[in-house]
């Protein structure tokens, strides 16, 4: 496996396949900073090929997930010059779009504060788990600000009515209400329950077959965006190599011989 780079505003921890992210900027809730981005992103770029790594979990330090983007760092960017808050924006939107379209299966562990940049990233993992205190939020226009990157991923989640409605108000909600809003899948009541939701998931996710997983997001991810019949034909040629390379090939046999295939744990 790659090595994995040395972080200062993460703390990472690999375990049975799984790739622990946790978000370490507790002083500021965990608000992220440019170097948390670049972090990030040279994470996810480390993991990429790396099919031993079956799933990235994401949490946050300190009782919250995350506040959303860095004021501080938004106060240097105005000192650069009127491209630099652009640049700054935007390489925060290619974070997202790279968790998006991790090959990994990625979860978010949400408490405590999930505002701004870290209510876009809720958006786009696979599954997520909250505690039912959790705060989302869209602050931004409350701020005088838009939520320009994270718009498009949280209008995919969980639809543009409730999206305008969430944007437009800056208003809060609990986890409960996000369960609602289709926004998280599950929801419990104190961290051991969290945990134990957790380890749930992780199982269910390492009985399949990790090549097999990062072509089914990857499917279902353009079915969002690609018409019907394209992509069902590319849809049939991931089939077919599918049934004929080696996840396919032990899969089928492990079934007929009624044994657990090798990649599940």
């Amino acid at each position: 496996m790659s090595t994995l780079p040395v972080c200062q505003t993460l703390l990472l921890d690999m375990h049975n396949g799984v790739l622990h992210i946790t978000l370490n900027r507790p002083d500021s809730r965990n608000a992220m900073n440019l170097q948390m981005v670049s972090e990030l992103r040279a994470v996810l770029a480390a993991v990429h090929d790396e099919r031993g790594v079956r799933a990235l979990v994401v949490g946050g330090a300190g009782g919250h997930f995350c506040a959303g983007g860095d004021i501080k760092d938004m106060a240097n960017a105005r000192a650069q010059g009127p491209g630099a808050h652009r640049d700054l924006n935007r390489l925060f939107g290619a974070l997202l779009q790279e968790v998006q379209h991790a090959p990994q299966v990625v979860i978010t562990v949400l408490q405590g504060a999930v505002l701004g940049g870290g209510f876009g990233l809720a958006c786009v993992s696979d599954i997520a788990l909250a505690d039912h205190q959790a705060q989302f939020g869209l602050p931004e226009t409350s701020l005088g600000l838009l939520p320009a990157q994270i718009a498009p991923f949280v209008v995919q989640r969980i639809g543009l009515t409730l999206a305008r409605r969430l944007a437009l108000t800056a208003a809060r909600f609990d986890g409960t209400q996000a369960r609602r809003m289709g926004l998280v899948h599950f929801v419990e009541h104190d961290t051991q329950a969290l945990a134990e939701r957790l380890d749930e998931v992780l199982a269910h996710v390492l009985c399949c077959a990790p090549g097999a997983n990062a072509a089914t997001k990857k499917l279902l991810l353009a079915s969002a965006v690609q018409p019907s019949d394209a992509l069902l034909d590319e849809a049939a040629e991931w089939f077919s190599e599918a049934v004929t390379g080696v996840e396919g090939v032990e899969g089928t046999l492990a079934f007929v011989q009624k044994r657990k295939p090798g990649w599940a744990l």
